[in-house]
């Protein structure tokens, strides 16, 4: 009874932090992501740099992920709510619409770490090679790969009484095991690489984007790889049915590294602003200049009162 009520503990902990966490990491990265579409489409001389197009299609991906695959784990794990578990078509949808855009997300990170590579190499020839057109393209490249990708789970995903919905063919177990998350490590591993060849002196703007790109590349490590490392020792590691308070651990374990795995998607406005002063003054002219001021004035002058000012003020600009 001692090892059930420590297990029962354990699985209580790890319901109230997929709770408390869950719905600070949803809130806060979705307007963490809307402020960072805001700030970069805002400013002309960033929306023509290819960097910032990554940014910004990276904070789109990131929030379609917050919003449906982890809206389900936020019900699954918190609030012991799964309708994956009895619609084939809700199972399907959560784990390979996941999936996909998870990839697509981190393809973009990677791509705008190599585009600030060639964007601020010292040999001539490469640097044309950082263009918004490419990136466009690579953009869509990465959609169309990794919808390919997903096609196979959408065939074979199916629902079980065993374990519910999840992959029962060996082909693809096999598949996630031995490629499937050692290629995300090998994600990590390339953008290392890249950020060791960075050069040190570039202009103000590929400064700024390269510092940002490369503390995004550098969080993205840590968030991402203790859920790596996690998911392959589950899928090497057979489970002890008999061992409760190991079941409940692993279930903590797991509730710990996936939040931290979501951070990697919630977090990036908010690195970016403590990190980059100078995309801190970005956030607050668009949000202060551009976004309240002429609003206040067109709310102003809806007022009777403040009609008087209005047309002073129109005939003075």
């Amino acid at each position: 009874m001692s090892s059930l009520s420590t297990a029962q503990t354990i699985l209580s902990i790890a319901q109230d932090c997929t709770i408390y966490i869950s719905f600070i990491i949803l809130i806060g990265g979705l307007l963490g992501n809307t402020c960072i579409i805001i700030t970069i489409s805002r400013l002309k001389f960033l929306r023509k740099n290819s960097s910032s197009f990554y940014l910004i299609s990276e904070s789109i991906a990131n929030s379609i992920i917050l919003i449906i695959p982890y809206s389900f784990r936020i019900g699954i794990n918190g609030f012991n709510y799964d309708p994956s578990q009895t619609s084939i078509v809700w199972c399907k949808l959560r784990q390979t619409f996941g999936q996909m855009c998870i990839l697509i997300s981190m393809s973009l990170v990677c791509f705008a770490a190599i585009d600030q590579y060639l964007s601020t190499n010292h040999r001539p020839y490469l640097r044309p090679m950082s263009s918004l057109k490419l990136a466009q393209y690579l953009t869509a490249c990465a959609i169309f790969i990794w919808i390919l990708h997903s096609i196979p789970f959408i065939a074979y995903l199916e629902i079980q009484q065993s374990n519910g919905c999840n992959l029962y063919n060996n082909v693809l177990i096999n598949y996630i095991t031995y490629i499937y998350y050692p290629i995300l490590c090998a994600f990590t591993n390339v953008r290392q690489i890249v950020r060791r060849q960075m050069p040190v002196f570039r202009r103000r703007l590929d400064r700024q984007m390269t510092s940002m790109i490369l503390i995004r590349v550098i969080f993205l490590i840590i968030f991402t790889l203790p859920n790596t490392i996690q998911r392959i020792y589950t899928l090497i590691v057979p489970a002890d049915p008999n061992d409760l308070i190991g079941a409940a651990l692993e279930q903590l374990v797991g509730v710990i590294t996936i939040s931290l795995f979501y951070c990697h998607v919630s977090c990036s406005f908010y690195i970016f602003i403590i990190s980059s002063r100078r995309f801190r003054r970005q956030v607050k002219y668009v949000f202060f200049k551009k976004c309240w001021k002429p609003n206040r004035k067109r709310t102003a002058c809806v007022y009777p009162a403040a009609v008087g000012s209005c047309v002073l003020s129109n005939e003075l600009n």
